[in-house]
């Protein structure tokens, strides 16, 4: 009877996902034989998980706390990665025009595609009743309709697979006891932002499908929908990856000196200043702005181009006009760029562990390449490959902006 219970419970914790020890292994000793008899473990003492699982009367795995840390931090890395390529493969839905191909949004029910012609050709009826096949599409094939709304629908389920990703494990992790007080409160958090974010995504799709008598614009999602869209993704994705580190990373005793002061905060705010690049690229994005002036450095003729300020109020300007939006989101990846590039410099006057070098070296290196890959997309029309590497290429800076603002984070006393 015994086997029957613990057989499944011991396979599944001597997975590779789960093989930790706990707290260590007794060391063997020779009794003169050819055999190695194990020293006697002392009482609350475990080799293994598996073995506190099995102690009798024991019903959940007490992990110690170091061990705990490493499980949660390495799920938390994962789920930073699901949502990683939730944002990647939004932005090339967007690229491709596909994201309002899907009208409706059930929460079950559409995760069955269409299978048969006659429930094809009702999805496709569907489409045909919206603005943007009206303006845009009125000549659209089925066979075409079908390459967009598979975008769209992979995005959606993969949106859902990122949900299930934070919110079952979660479930898991908190019944076994293996969340201190402050991560419960910040894993709420996460999983809370998570259930936001997929109504969110329908609340801009809406804003595309929208009736506009008076207006002729090819129909796409508000800028302002979209913008808080991959704002929340990236709030998500910093939230777990930071999360992750600051378990799964050893911090550094660093010296505590007026230099280092100056290299932490200026860390801070050049991360800060990637955030609001990358973000600021949704608004590109949402107006297709990066079609407006496709040359570099300057923009057609001039430098500063006579359209900057046509809309009022001037404040418009800065979220609507196609040509400001670009002209803002240079100046951002410009000041980004150089940010980065202090940054570096100043990590070289400091004795940094070789860990914190790297992660400076590696952000400085990708940030050129960003910028690269910024004016490639700008200068060859925005061709969708190119497009969505560079958009890949922000989260990568993001990311290592993350890594290196946690290697210089502050030991607590």
């Amino acid at each position: 009877m015994q086997r029957l219970l613990f057989t499944p419970l011991t396979a599944f914790l001597g997975s590779p996902c789960l093989r930790l020890l706990v707290p260590r292994v007794a060391p063997r000793t020779q009794c003169g034989c050819s055999c190695g008899i194990r020293r006697p473990l002392r009482p609350g003492q475990y080799s293994t998980i598996s073995d506190v699982a099995l102690q009798p009367g024991r019903g959940t795995v007490s992990l110690p706390s170091k061990a705990a840390e490493r499980v949660v931090g390495r799920w938390l890395l994962v789920c930073s990665g699901t949502v990683a390529g939730a944002v990647i493969l939004g932005g090339v839905t967007r690229l491709t025009e596909s994201g309002l191909s899907m009208v409706d949004w059930h929460l079950i029910k559409e995760m069955k595609p269409p299978t048969s012609k006659e429930e094809w050709e009702a999805e496709f009826q569907k489409y045909q009743q919206f603005p943007e096949f009206k303006i845009l599409n009125h000549d659209m094939t089925l066979a075409e309709f079908k390459f967009i709304w598979y975008m769209e629908y992979s995005h959606r389920m993969w949106g859902r697979l990122v949900g299930l990703a934070y919110i079952l494990p979660a479930a898991y992790f908190w019944k076994k006891g293996w969340l201190t007080r402050g991560l419960k409160g910040r894993v709420l958090a996460l999983c809370g932002l998570v259930c936001f974010q997929g109504l969110l995504g329908w609340y801009m799709v809406k804003s595309g499908l929208e009736e506009k008598p008076d207006s002729h614009d090819i129909p796409r999602v508000s800028q302002y929908r979209l913008a808080a869209h991959l704002g929340s993704a990236l709030v998500l994705y910093c939230a777990s990856l930071w999360t992750s580190l600051s378990l799964l990373l050893p911090q550094h005793k660093l010296t505590e000196t007026r230099q280092l002061l100056r290299l932490r905060r200026f860390a801070h705010g050049t991360a800060g200043l990637v955030f609001l690049t990358a973000l600021s690229g949704a608004f590109v994005a949402g107006l297709d702005a990066g079609l407006v002036y496709n040359s570099f450095p300057k923009m057609g003729e001039s430098w500063i181009p006579e359209d900057l300020f046509t809309f009022s109020p001037l404040l418009r300007n800065v979220f609507e006009n196609p040509t400001m939006v670009q002209f803002d989101h240079r100046v951002l990846g410009i000041a980004s760029v150089t940010a980065v590039t202090v940054l570096y410099f100043l990590s070289r006057r400091i004795p940094l562990p070789r860990r914190t070098k790297i992660a400076a070296t590696t952000l400085l290196a990708l940030a050129y390449t960003q910028v690269g890959l910024g004016i490639s997309t700008l200068l060859m029309y925005v061709p969708t490959p190119l497009a969505a590497t560079h958009q890949s290429g922000s989260l990568a800076l993001l990311s290592v902006a993350l890594w290196l603002m946690n290697e210089l984070r502050r030991v607590p006393k």
